[in-house]
Parts: C-alpha cells; structure tokens; sequence
C-alpha cells in the first residue's frame, strides 16, 4: 500500500508541475519514536518506527515542499511501543503531554528528506484545560524557532484545530480546538487560547517563558 501511496503520490506531482507556479508535496504524521534504552529496543526502533515514519519522510526527497504533522512521541521497548507511563501529564486523547513533538518532527523531516523546505501542517493538544492548550502550544512554537536559528527552514506553522472536532474513534471528546461550539445551536465561542493565539499571530512574535 505504501508503494502505491508514493506512486500516486509522484504521479501527481508530475501532473502538478505541468501548472506554472504550482509546489507540491505530501504530509506525514510523525511519531517521535524513540527507543526507551533496554536491550532490543534500538533494533525494535528501527524495525518498528521506519516503515511508519522515516520511509515517508525519506521518500518526500527532491519535493517542493513537505509537511509535518506532530502531536507527541512513542517510546520503543524491545518488543514493540510502549504504553504511556503513569508519571506523565497525558492529553484526552491518552497521549504524553509533550510540545517538543514539533521540533523534534522537523528536525526528523530535515535530514530525512535531505533539507527538503518544511511545514508544520498539524500540531495541537486535546484538553479540557485550556490553560495547558497555551502552554503546549507555546512550547512548540519555541521549539519550531530552535529549529529556525539551528538552519532548518520552516515554511509555517497551522495549529489544529480551530473548532472542537469530532475525532475519529474518540467522537466528541478529545477537545482540540481554539473555539468551541454548541452541537445544539452551531453558536462558536473563543477560548483564551485563541486570543492568545491570535495575539501572537497579530504581533508576528513569540514572548519566550521565563523560568
């Protein structure tokens, strides 16, 4: 499946390039798996996190642009993923509270693809506490603009997701968005995170944390 993924996929890019002006590329969903240092786990990484994440990212090489989804990271024991530990801040979704995914997914994507121009297409946090909505994302911004002064070029950044959304599986719960709505009446209502938000965008800057 994957191998017509990526032939469709430069297919497409061969059609596209035929419309002066038009840049192409393709988006992945990186994982940030990371071995958990017992024996095995290192090759466990590389069997289990290639064909899911650094294939893609290798195969985006020589397109126009490529776009990185993030959102958190996997640790790899010896016998495959594990699950989240019980000492960790974790998302409705169940995943690590953890905004260096981003930048971690970038770093990833720049030397996969061979410096391939990048995009963070995806990144956000499903919480009930909005709070944290702005710390997480705070953090990933920071981290995007290490990976901006370290050399790697980052094209932009979209934040999912404006509205609550129904995710997947999980319905209704998992609560992404920077504005929230009534099933009943449709009426949207801004969160403090999307003033936050907005005020960053407005201001084209980020105000750094002072521990």
């Amino acid at each position: 499946m994957a191998d017509q993924l990526l032939a469709s996929h430069r297919r497409s890019r061969e059609v596209l390039s035929q419309v002066s002006g038009i840049q192409s590329g393709w988006t992945i969903a990186t994982q940030a798996f990371r071995a958990n240092g017992e024996p095995g786990s290192e090759e466990m990484l590389r069997e289990y996190g290639y064909p899911r994440d650094d294939w893609y990212l290798e195969q985006a090489a020589g397109d126009d642009f490529l776009g990185v989804q993030a959102y958190t990271r996997t640790f790899i024991g010896p016998s495959g993923p594990l699950p989240v530990s019980d000492d960790v801040e974790t998302t409705l979704t169940g995943w690590e509270f953890y905004p260096e995914a981003s930048a971690d997914g970038l770093r990833s994507a720049w030397e996969l693809s061979g410096h391939v121009p990048l995009m963070i297409t995806e990144n956000g946090i499903a919480t009930a506490d909005d709070s944290r909505r702005v710390a997480y994302t705070q953090g990933a911004l920071e981290g995007i603009h290490r990976c901006i002064e370290d050399g790697i070029e980052v094209l932009g950044y979209q934040h999912w997701s404006l509205l609550d959304n129904y995710e997947w599986a999980s319905g209704y719960r998992p609560t992404f968005g920077l504005v929230a709505w009534d099933r009943e009446t449709f009426a949207r209502t801004p969160k403090d995170s999307a003033r936050w938000y907005g005020r960053v965008a407005q201001a084209n800057a980020l105000e750094t944390r002072r521990d």
